[in-house]
């Protein structure tokens, strides 16, 4: 699959060598087609990207609100997206393509002839053509070469006699030179010490290629700070460690393939970086002004939304305040409870602040608790001048059984309690019990005794009769 990715690269590369004759030319014209095949997709990135950005402060608002509701969190940061028609993955997909086709180039680069001249694969096989006519050159030495970068080795070998291959199909020349390096040579990463100086032909020829991995390493550091301070974003304290250790990652990554692979790969990575730098500046001040835009026209929309839902919260309130709302009969029983509950807890709020004294500390006879009218508009504690047993005047429980003082209660219009209630001539005990007159056990027996004399006649009577 890797091979049918290449192959087309390998085709643009031989047609643009073919134009510039220059094969580090010719590579730095590769990654500019390529950055602007992959501009639209890259534009969708970086916008995706610039919009999750412009949301990050409304996203650490939630993040203070349920902070400790993941659920919550997660549910209320993927409404806002859709709200806005942003999708969180859309910055990363986008952002991987330049990967595989990173590979794909290292294809390119270490098989040239079969990927880039499109040489048939049988010819470089033992009894092929090719390799017949490359075993009778004496230039010709694959030992001690990885048989990854043979190719590399065979398509010098074929470029500096050219004539002993006249006639082969799609086989041409290539020179990987440029500025005088061989960029088909893979970079020696212990050069400073161990210089191999006749490998690269002069020493500042392997001191360029040892900078090239370093530079690589250098380009792709300052491309992901300068994205980072593009597209800031608030993270989670492991998210952030998480950035810093990709951030250091990356580079590192650049400068080990580098070194290992054909200084040629390193040159692309490079230039495929530097263009990459150039690309985002240029993206994020187009994008910016039209995000800005967009903002100001999303928030006048919000705003005149908030100000339409506030008029029709004002207008509900006052049909119901005139009884003018009608229920909906599409209206489900979920809401229907509810909207019950809210009417009562409406009614009951209502009826308190009605019922409920003007002055905290007023009296109110008839009042029971939060009952006003407990005992009737008209209660009057002291209508007959007693305070009724289980009250004081404040209407509080107290344990009170007694008469009111006969003096408060004197009228000024002739009635006068103490004439029409007097103790002393309407109720006396020496006069109306008597226990001395009314129990006297001798007068008691004397109308016993008369009485029985009257019905059988006294002793005397009898004995006068005998």
């Amino acid at each position: 699959m890797l091979d049918a990715i290449a192959r087309p690269f390998g085709m643009l590369l031989m047609v643009l060598y073919n134009l510039v004759s220059n094969y580090g030319v010719a590579i730095f014209f590769v990654a500019l087609v390529i950055k602007v095949i992959l501009l639209p997709f890259q534009m969708k990135s970086k916008r995706g990207m610039m919009r999750q950005a412009s949301l990050q402060p409304r996203i650490a608002e939630l993040q203070k609100k349920h902070g400790t509701n993941k659920a919550k969190l997660n549910e209320e940061t993927m409404k806002l997206y859709k709200e806005e028609g942003v999708s969180p993955a859309s910055g990363c997909i986008w952002g991987f393509l330049p990967l595989p086709i990173l590979l794909a180039f290292f294809q390119v680069i270490r098989y040239p002839l079969t990927t880039v001249m499109g040489v048939a694969s049988s010819l470089l096989e033992e009894g092929g053509q090719i390799i017949e006519t490359l075993m009778r050159i004496e230039a010709y030495n694959p030992e001690g070469i990885s048989a990854a970068y043979l190719q590399i080795h065979q398509a010098q070998v074929i470029t500096n006699n050219f004539s002993l291959f006249e006639g082969i199909e799609n086989l041409s020349r290539i020179d990987f030179s440029f500025l005088g390096i061989d960029l088909g040579i893979t970079p020696q990463w212990d050069f400073l010490w161990n210089a191999d100086v006749a490998r690269y032909g002069t020493w500042v020829a392997g001191f360029v290629l040892f900078l090239i991995p370093l530079i690589s390493g250098g380009m792709q550091f300052l491309a992901t700070s300068l994205n980072k301070k593009l597209n800031p974003s608030v993270l989670a304290e492991g998210q952030a460690k998480s950035m810093n250790k990709m951030m250091m990652f990356m580079p590192l990554l650049s400068v080990y393939f580098a070194f290992i692979t054909p200084a040629a790969l390193g040159f692309y990575w490079t230039i495929s970086t530097a263009l990459q730098i150039v690309q985002d500046l240029w993206l994020t001040k187009v994008f910016t002004k039209k995000i800005v835009a967009e903002e100001a026209v999303k928030n006048e929309e919000r705003a005149k939304k908030e100000a339409e839902l506030e008029a029709k919260r004002l207008e509900t309130e006052r049909k119901k305040a005139e009884g003018l709302v009608e229920q909906n009969p599409n209206t489900s029983k979920r809401k229907k409870i509810k909207s019950s509950k809210q009417g009562q807890i409406e009614k009951q709020a209502e009826w308190q602040k009605k019922n409920a004294p003007a002055d905290a500390g007023a009296y109110e006879p008839s009042r029971v608790g939060n009952r006003r009218y407990a005992r009737g508009r008209a209660y009057l504690p002291e209508r007959f001048g007693v305070i009724a047993a289980g009250e004081d005047e404040a209407g509080e429980i107290a344990e009170i059984d007694e008469y009111y003082d006969v003096d408060e209660f004197e009228e000024t219009d002739g009635y006068d309690d103490a004439d029409e209630y007097d103790e002393s001539d309407e109720y006396d005990e020496s006069d109306e019990y008597d226990e001395a007159d009314e129990f006297d056990e001798t007068s008691r027996e004397d109308e016993l005794e008369s009485l029985l004399d009257g019905i059988f006649g006294s002793d005397d009577d009898a004995e006068e009769d005998t």
